[in-house]
């Protein structure tokens, strides 16, 4: 139902079905019109800014609606800042000044209503809204001075929300409400970001400690300079809306942020971010990130994918910046798939780039003294004596008594000490096997400087890692051997070390293992070689053709088919001699 009040005998006043009617007064006093649902008139424009003005008589908010005012009429007043909405009265009383122009056109019946930030409100006429048809003139006499009553939303973004969490939303970076400014970056790249002390208390220890613990900060204006701003709006994103912006180039950045702050919720996104954009070529710069945030489920994925990519993770441009922390936790792990020459190759090239950041000469002497105890960790006994005398023996990196040594260990038996490791690297992962195909030890086996060869195949794919060999029956003694793994219808030698082992005299098998891993093919004939040189050994009897593994975990099971080997043979064959185990992993 529509009301109407009159404003003089031939002029009317009509407001919309929602409006509480006019309530009508005598001829000697204007109406007065109390509004119950939102009017544009003296609407002020929402702003991101928290100290915005309230609108004056020309801004579109609604202030200039309607005829020519005489002096004497005031500028009705927006309400406070802050809430859904206040009764404003408007009076007009001739002892009160204004500057509103003399004349408004009609187009000022068409004032838009606020438009909600966020683009959660569409802008709307005052037409559309019902507003009222403001009368072309008001009485400018104290007696016919009019009173208008209405119901006035300053900020009414509020009834476009339905949740929690779109207000809250609304909020993100938002002038409105808010009561502190975090003043984000150094330099010149520094912003001004506006914030709410409870959004971030809920979401934060750390801002809660700041905000209300016992050492509280009472300043509206925080410096923030060891964060990115992008970061810190990332956080902010995170604590008002759950929502997650992270990208390649913040995310590192945003997981300090999260730390600082003690946000472990977007702590795990950006881990699980980075750990879906792993690659070999960014594998050691995360892989020192993940150290330095402490992420070690994120290290060790890293790790893994430098085992399975060693060569690739290598040569990537970020392997020169780690530091020499993350460079001894990668040389100290057994699963690297690269030969170490080329693995001493990369070290000399870190050492290098150390050398230059702590504006060293990069002489031999000064790239030793940075790689310091990374050194000692590259095995320089799994080379070749052709390896070693190309590469380390000549880089002056080695001191003289260390590349003498290491000559005398690469040809004299039995082998001298040396400070360097020699024990294999294999790159892979799980559990290592073995299998043995004899039933009982027997003694004596002599040895000519023909080689021991058995045939064999398996059912599944596998990676032979070493053999097990008997040793001496007449005590502790030293044997110089070569191993290898032929490939039967090439004849091609697929793996091969030479090297040597110390055995105590007893009947037991002693490991002799390969520098890499071989692969054998299911289906595929191979010859297992190892030519020995030392005193008679002990020997197995009791073959069998085939041997069965079976892991005990999953129940896979591994099948060995073994044959003699024709040829060049000390005599090993299926039911007796030597090579009677076999270590791979699956």
């Amino acid at each position: 139902m529509r009301c109407c009040a009159c404003l003089s005998q031939q002029q009317t006043l009509q407001c919309s079905p929602s409006k509480m009617a006019a309530e009508e007064e005598s001829n000697s006093r204007a109406p007065c019109l109390n509004f119950s649902s939102p009017g544009p008139l003296g609407n002020a424009q929402p702003s991101n800014n928290a100290h915005s003005s309230p609108a004056t008589n020309e801004g579109s908010a609604g202030a200039t609606v309607g005829a020519p005012r005489t002096a004497g009429h005031s500028n009705p007043q927006p309400g406070p800042d802050r809430g859904g909405g206040t009764d404003v009265r408007v009076e007009h009383s001739p002892n009160r000044q204004h500057t509103t122009p003399q004349s408004a056109g009609p187009s000022a019946t068409a004032a838009r209503a606020p438009t909600v930030a966020g683009g959660a409100a569409t802008n709307m006429t005052a037409s559309s809204v019902e507003s009222p048809n403001i009368p072309s003139s008001l009485p400018s006499s104290p007696a016919s001075a009019a009173v208008l009553v209405y119901r006035e939303p300053v900020y009414n973004w509020q009834a476009t929300k339905n949740t929690v969490k779109e207000r809250f939303a609304f909020l993100f970076n938002n002038e409105v409400l808010s009561d502190v400014h975090f003043l984000v970056g150094k330099g010149m790249g520094v912003q001004r970001i506006p914030a709410h002390r409870f959004a971030l208390a809920v979401g934060s220890a750390v801002f809660d400690a700041m905000f209300n613990g016992g050492m509280a900060t009472t300043s509206t204006e925080i410096e923030l300079p060891d964060v990115e701003p992008a970061a810190f709006l990332a956080l902010l994103k995170f604590l008002y809306s759950d929502e997650v912006q992270i990208g390649p180039e913040t995310v590192m950045t945003t997981l300090y942020t999260a730390k600082k702050y003690a946000v472990p919720a977007l702590e795990a996104h950006c881990v699980e971010f980075l750990k879906k954009n792993l690659r070999a070529d960014n594998a050691f710069m995360l892989l020192t990130q993940a150290r330095l945030f402490d992420e070690p489920q994120l290290a060790s994925l890293c790790l893994e994918n430098i085992d399975k990519n060693t060569v690739d993770a290598l040569a990537a441009e970020g392997f020169t910046d780690i530091d020499l922390d993350t460079l001894v936790a990668v040389l100290e792990r057994d699963t690297l798939g690269v030969r170490e020459v080329r693995l001493f190759g990369a070290a000399v090239r870190w050492a290098e780039a150390e050398t230059q950041r702590q504006q060293y000469q990069p002489t031999p002497e000064n790239k030793r003294k940075v790689l310091g105890k990374a050194l000692v960790l590259i095995r320089f006994p799994l080379m070749t004596i052709e390896e070693f005398a190309a590469g380390p023996a000549q880089s002056g990196i080695l001191s003289d008594q260390e590349v003498v040594s290491l000559f005398l260990h690469f040809t004299v038996n039995p082998k001298p000490h040396v400070e360097f490791i020699d024990r294999p690297r294999c790159c892979l992962r799980g559990k290592e096997c073995s299998i043995t195909r004899f039933g009982q030890v027997e003694s004596r086996w002599g040895y000519s400087g023909t080689s021991d060869c058995i045939r064999f195949s398996v059912n599944r794919r596998i990676f032979v890692v070493g053999f097990g060999l008997y040793g001496s029956i007449h005590g502790p003694t030293d044997y110089q051997v070569n191993i290898q793994v032929i490939h039967t219808d090439s004849n091609t030698v697929l793996g091969q070390n030479d090297t040597g082992f110390s055995c105590d005299g007893s009947s037991n098998t002693f490991r002799v293992m390969f520098k890499e891993p071989v692969e054998i093919l299911p289906s595929v004939n191979y010859i297992a070689c190892a030519t020995l040189k030392g005193p008679d050994s002990h020997y197995g009897t009791k073959g069998m053709r085939k041997v069965t593994h079976e892991a005990p975990a999953t129940g896979t099971k591994t099948c060995f088919t073994f044959c003699y080997a024709a040829g060049n043979n000390n005599g090993t064959s299926v039911e007796d001699g030597q090579i009677p185990e076999v270590i791979f992993y699956t």
